[in-house]
Parts: C-alpha cells; structure tokens; sequence
C-alpha cells in the first residue's frame, strides 16, 4: 500500500510505477516548455485539484525539467544568502520552494501508477535518475547544509513553536542521513550510486507491471474452471477478449504470491497452473526477468550505507523510524514467529485432514492452500464467500459503510462532484465537509483493476496540505478489485471491504492534517508509523452499526442475516497463522537484503531467498511468502526497503490503540475527536512513541494484536 512521503524537498523521492492511458498522446521527446503547459501554474480548478482535460503526455518532460530548474534556483538563491541563515530566510524559504516540481512529480507518480503506457513508462526511466541527481544537489549542497546546521545548534534558544522546532530537527536529520557530513569525493560517490539505484528501481517497476501482465493464465477449456462463478467466468472471458483472445478465458495476477481464483478452483492441475505463473513471473529468463535489478539494486543500497557508515542499509534507514535499529525489528519479529508458524502448521494438519478425508492421495502445497482452507472454513464455520459477496456491493461499501462510518466517528460528510475530470471514467470524486459545514478537501476513487495499472492499493496526495502555502489536501485511493462484467454490480470480498477502509484510513490521516508546513504535512511520517491510521480504521467495518449499514443485499435490499455476520466475526481468527507468517516471511525477506554489508558476495536471488527463510524460521513449504523478492515492489520500487516491516508494526499499534476505544465506549464522536486531535491531525509533528503513549496512556504493547490473530486467548 503506498502512501505519500513526498515533501517539497524531496517531491522527487518516489517516483511511483503507474500509468496514464491518455488520448492526447504525442512524441515521448518533446521537451519545449509551452506557455500552456498545466504544470505552469496552480490549477484554476477547486483546490487546485489536476485538470486532467488539459494534461498530456507530452506536458511531463518539459515540466519536470522546468520544475527543476526552478527548484535548484530557488534553494542556490537560500544556500547563497549574504544574510545570516535564520528559521525564515533557510527553512521556511525552503518549504515554499519546489512548488512546480511538486505539481509535476504528483501527478505524474499517479498516471504511472495508475494508469500507463509506454510513453510514461520510458519517460519514467529517463526521469528518475534526473530527480535523483536534482535531490543529490540540494541534500549534498554544503552551503544550504551549514545554514541549516547553524539553525539546528541554536534551535533551543530561537523560542519557536514545537512544530517550527521539529522542522529544523527533522531537516537536519534528513541532510546528514542524505550524506551532508561527508567528504566531497564520497559525495561524488554517493550522488553516481544514487543515480544508478534510481535507474534500477524504476527499471524494475516497469519490468514488473509487464510481467504481471504476461504472466496472466490464459485458459482454453471452460472446465478447468470449475468452481468459478458465471460473474468471474465472465470477467475472465471479457479479460480475454480485451486481450483479443477472443473464445478464451484469462485470469490476470494480482501482485501478491496467492490469487483470489486460487480458493474456488476445484481442478488442482488450474491451481497450480495458476500459482506457477504467479511465482515464476519475474523469473523467466527474458526481457521481464528482475533477478538481475534487484541483486544490483541491493548491492548498490550496501555500498551507500557503507558510504555513510553504517555496517547495512537496514541499519542506515531506520535510523528516522520508531523501531530505531535492526535489532528492534528482530526482536518485534521474535515475539510472532514461532506462534504464528505454531498456528500455520495446526491449520495445515487441518486441511490435510480435508484432503485425506476425500481421498485426495497427496500432501498440501502452498497451491492447495486457500481452496481447502476455504473447506475447512465452511466446515468449522459455516461460511461460503459465495453467500457473504452478494451483500458487499462496492458502492454501498463506500458511501454506507466507509464514509458512513467516518461520518459517526468524526462528523464529516461527503458530496460527489460529477463536475470535476478525471484521469479515466472509473474515477469518482468526493467533496468532503466538517461538521461545522466548512470544506475539507477532495477524494478520488479508483477501484477496478486494468493491465496498465500497478498492482496493490494505496493512497497519497494530488495537493497536500499545508497553512503555510494556503493549500487543502486533494487525495486519492487505488484498489485492484475485479472488474464486473457489463451490466453486473460490483461484488467484492469481505477482504476487499477492508482494504477500503483501510486506504480510506490514510485519506483521513491526510484529510484530517492540520500543520503549517507542507514537510510534516499529514501522512509524510515514518513508514512504520504511516500504517497504524489506516490499519486502526479497519475495525470500524465490522462494527455493528457500521455493518449493518452498508451489508445489504444487492438485489432485495435486506440486511446480512445476523447469522451470517456471528460467523464472519467467529472466523476472524481463522487462517490467521497462515495471514501472519506469509508477512512475517515477505518482512523477513526484505530485512535480511538489506542487512548485506557491501563486503558481501553478489547474491543468486533464489538461494538468498531460499536461505533467507530458512534462517528466520519462516521457511514453510505450504506457507509461501506474500512476496516473492523478484516481484516485491514495496523495496524495490515503491520506498518500504527495509520497511516492509512496518504494516506488521503498526498492527500492534492499531490494535492496542483500539483497545483503547473498546475501554471508553467504542464508535462515538467524542472518542473520534479525541483520536483526530492527537494522532490524525499531528502528521510529523513530534515524536511518534510519545504521540502513540499520549493516546493510549502506555507504550505500545503486542498483546492486543496477538490476542486479535488468534495467537493468545486471554
């Protein structure tokens, strides 16, 4: 789930695979800035919100390279001042620096996230190591550094404002963790392997988004589909004859390891067609083959730690995070992992019960997994997917469950705006409103899947939010669910309800910011604090009177049957041991790449990974980890390196922080204000243990979270 950590200073940072399918397409190498270029300027639109009618393809270039230039002018113009450096003339200036760049970079992370083609996707390459190499002449600009150190040694007797105070630590944190110290022959160093990490990560970004779309099963016979509904044969056949396979069915890939099919599909010789090209769709041996990138690319993030001494890239990263160290992180993963491989293996023996009961004369693979968990499922509680879809309709989801869920916890209220463009006719866009009636912000929605999409679901910002530049935020949500066929409503997963809730729970945390500079803004905190706001808003979707609201039946309709919801409650923890230790591994696997020295031989990334698992204990055959290395995008692309650790994380914060709202009387807009005043609206303001221990009134503590999976009763 990616979510905005782009500041002014360092809008370059994530260049995001995403795509824009654009009519108004024109030659990839026009660079000449036109006098009507949409980047130029603010939007004339409410909030400043992009005018997708007037943004072409060709507007990309020439704008990120006068957005550039001007951005560099303007920080030489800081870093140069005769004046003596104070919090004005340097960090404040600094702040309403870079807006154009910023216009560009956001907008262009979302059409190549979200919406490609090939001209965004060469574009995307070219650019990124420009933007590298732009960050590198500001975070290594010693002049603008030693104003900046001057500042940060002075700052307690300055009498700013906490927020104003936390600005200078946090600027002159990010300059030293960039390479500020170091000499100018290591900064020469350091800007060449920046440049060449960019490269890489944006080169697998695209390697990967083409390989998941070759990698899609393609089928000939209708009955190897068995067990399929006729609304998912008929998106896969439309699937198919979009790809002119007309007669066909087609099953795309989701990003994850396991896909959605994988639990219905009652012919095994499919399930592991399936699996296979899932696994192997970074890995083979072609033009999308990633294996290569990634080795370089964790090869070249050792040697710039090293650069800055620091023993691994892990250790250097998270040095700005909550955890602090490595060694948190493994002690924060010693707590879950022999429980919740303990749980996967019970849950194994009990569908391996299933499969001898019905004499299927073979032991469980990680293929079988999720259609005979599903068995197990019907058998212990009673519950078929098939019965609990047809009462999650996607609109009523968002409008009576998400929306109508934010309304009770925080007071505000929602209007679509059919007026404003959009960047493909899926989108839908939302007004948002206080309970004093005063205007928020923007919301975008894109819910479906296409092949010129990146896969997962995130949030981040068009415009932040900011009292110093005078700006409201405009923020997005992309998901990846299945596209219904013509005419057929929009049925989803109690999982997919969830991720809605979810990436709407960044949104908040967006919408709900209150700070004065654009740097501190909202979600541009640490990547293991940026998911507690979204995982903590989903457990208002199984809250009763949220439920009951929005889970309906699509045709009569009539509520959920109340048996229905006690089994869904009732199987919460089901599978659980499963859910946790294919994280466990995915967040094993990210830390032990980058806890490479740079002394370390070039790795063979399917013995690391092989080894990698076996080291950290999580290497269970049926149980195979939610990403594979050569299709993580999350470290290789999209800015978790050596944090995808951070959602199991902030899942122990989630949970104890709605622990907190069970104790003190559940959904009601008191408890809401109270969780807006002190976590969603502070951003990156102070401290994230100490914001975290105001709230709740002790330090984060995994019991809740434990208790909630299933692995401790009590």
């Amino acid at each position: 789930m990616k979510t905005s950590l782009k500041v002014p200073l360092v809008a370059m940072l994530a260049i995001l695979t995403s795509c824009q399918n654009n009519d108004k397409k024109s030659t990839a190498n026009d660079t000449a800035l036109s006098p009507s270029n949409p980047f130029l300027s603010q939007s004339k639109l409410p909030y400043q919100a992009p005018d997708f009618n007037q943004i072409k393809d060709a507007d990309f270039r020439p704008a990120f390279e006068e957005g550039m230039k001007i951005h560099l002018e303007e920080i030489l113009k800081i870093a140069n001042n005769t004046e003596a450096p104070t919090f004005e003339n340097t960090l404040v200036a600094m702040e309403k620096s870079g807006e154009m760049l910023t216009r560009v970079n956001r907008i262009f992370g979302l059409l190549t996230g979200a919406n490609t083609n090939d001209d965004l996707q060469k574009l995307q390459e070219e650019i990124a190591p420009k933007l590298a190499a732009h960050q590198d002449a500001i975070l290594l600009n010693s002049a603008l550094f030693k104003r900046i150190e001057s500042i940060y040694n002075t700052r307690d007797q300055l009498k700013l404002d906490p927020e104003s105070k936390r600005l200078i630590e946090y600027q002159y944190q990010t300059f030293v963790l960039a390479g500020a110290k170091l000499s100018d022959a290591d900064k020469t160093n350091l800007k060449k392997l920046n440049g060449e990490e960019a490269s890489l990560s944006a080169k697998f970004s695209n390697q990967l988004l083409a390989a998941a779309k070759a990698g899609a099963l393609v089928v000939n016979d209708k009955s190897e589909l068995a067990g399929l509904s006729e609304g998912e044969l008929a998106a896969a056949a439309q699937a198919a004859k979009a790809n002119k396979l007309e007669g066909k069915w087609m099953l795309p890939l989701q990003n994850t390891t396991q896909q959605p099919s994988l639990q219905m599909l009652s012919n095994r010789a499919t399930r592991q067609k399936l699996f296979d090209v899932s696994w192997n769709r970074a890995e083979r041996n072609d033009a999308n083959d990633t294996r290569k990138a990634i080795v370089e690319i964790a090869k070249i993030r050792a040697e710039k730690a090293k650069l800055m001494g620091f023993p691994n890239y892990a250790t250097w990263k998270l040095q700005d995070q909550m955890a602090k160290t490595p060694a948190a992180v493994e002690t924060f993963f010693d707590k879950l992992v022999p429980s919740a491989t303990a749980k996967a293996k019970i849950e194994a023996a009990d569908i391996q019960a299933v499969i001898d009961q019905q004499k299927g004369g073979f032991k469980v693979e990680a293929y079988d997994w999720n259609y005979y968990a599903e068995q197990v499922r019907k058998a212990k509680y009673d519950l078929d997917e098939n019965q609990i879809k047809p009462y999650f309709e996607l609109n009523k989801v968002l409008t009576n469950g998400v929306f109508y869920a934010a309304t009770q916890l925080y007071g505000i209220t929602f209007k679509e705006r059919t007026d404003l463009p959009v960047y493909h006719k899926d989108v839908k866009v939302y007004e948002l409103f206080d309970k004093d009636k005063t205007t928020i912000g923007l919301f975008y929605c894109d819910y479906f899947k296409r092949d010129n999409k990146s896969g997962g679901a995130w949030m981040d910002n068009m415009v932040g939010q900011s009292k110093l530049l005078g700006t409201k935020p405009v923020i997005f949500n992309v998901c990846n669910f299945t596209k219904p066929a013509d005419g057929e409503p929009a049925l989803i997963s109690f999982d997919d309800v969830t991720t809605m809730f979810h990436e709407f729970g960044h949104a908040l945390h967006g919408f709900f910011a209150s700070q004065q500079y654009p740097t501190l803004s909202g979600t541009n905190v640490a990547r293991d604090f940026v998911e507690f706001p979204s995982q903590f808003n989903e457990h208002w979707a199984l809250n009763p009177m949220v439920f009951k609201n929005y889970a309906v039946h699509y045709k009569t309709g009539e509520p959920m049957p109340q048996a229905l919801v006690d089994k869904i409650k009732k199987a919460g923890t089901f599978n659980q041991g499963y859910a946790l230790t294919e994280i466990l591994a995915a967040a094993a696997l990210d830390m032990q790449w980058h806890k490479l020295a740079a002394t370390d031989p070039i790795q063979d990334a399917d013995k690391f990974e092989i080894s990698a698992l076996q080291k950290t204990h999580l290497d269970l055959s049926y149980v195979p980890s939610r990403y594979r290395s050569s299709y993580f995008l999350h470290i290789w692309g999209n800015g978790y390196a050596a944090g995808y650790y951070a959602y199991l994380w902030t899942e122990m914060l989630d949970h104890d922080a709605f622990s907190w709202f069970e104790e003190n009387g559940g959904l009601t807009l008191a408890n809401g204000q109270r969780f807006r005043d002190m976590i969603l609206s502070r951003g990156n303001t102070e401290d994230y243990g100490k914001m975290f221990k105001d709230f709740r009134g002790h330090d984060p503590n995994i019991a809740a979270m434990q208790k909630y999976r299933g692995l401790i009763t009590k």
